[in-house]
């Protein structure tokens, strides 16, 4: 697997803030270990949602190694030519959505690797 900070998607990331829009990348996954989705949205001003938002799936291979899914993300990137590039340092948690995948509030049944995992300290929680 090629390393993501090796990744021309790494390169424009640590660019830094060159201004809106900005593309935000994000990477899920069923332990912090295998990412097997990751989702890109591009936010056109500060404080606005992400629009649009498109995400990519593997089951085979952990997304970040994959060349298929990163030639995909710079054409999507191509396409909506953000100023900036923020990429998740590591994976945030499961690939599954609440809501839609599972019910609001509640775990998911199929990761119970996050069930008691913060994801943006690395701290379990009690």
């Amino acid at each position: 697997m090629k390393r993501i900070r090796e990744s021309p998607l790494w390169k424009k990331a640590r660019k830094g803030f060159r201004g809106y829009p900005i593309a935000t990348v994000a990477f899920y996954g069923p332990t912090a270990k295998l990412a097997t989705k990751v989702a890109i949205g591009i936010v056109p001003f500060e404080g606005a949602d992400a629009d649009p938002l498109e995400r990519w799936y593997s089951e085979r291979e952990d997304v970040r190694g994959s060349a298929e899914i990163l030639g995909e993300i710079l054409a999507f990137l191509d396409e909506h030519a953000p100023k900036s590039v923020v990429l998740s340092d590591g994976i945030i948690g499961c690939p599954h959505e609440e809501g839609k995948d599972y019910p609001n509030g509640k775990e998911c049944p199929e990761c119970p690797y996050w069930a008691n995992w913060d994801r943006w300290t690395g701290e379990t929680i009690q």
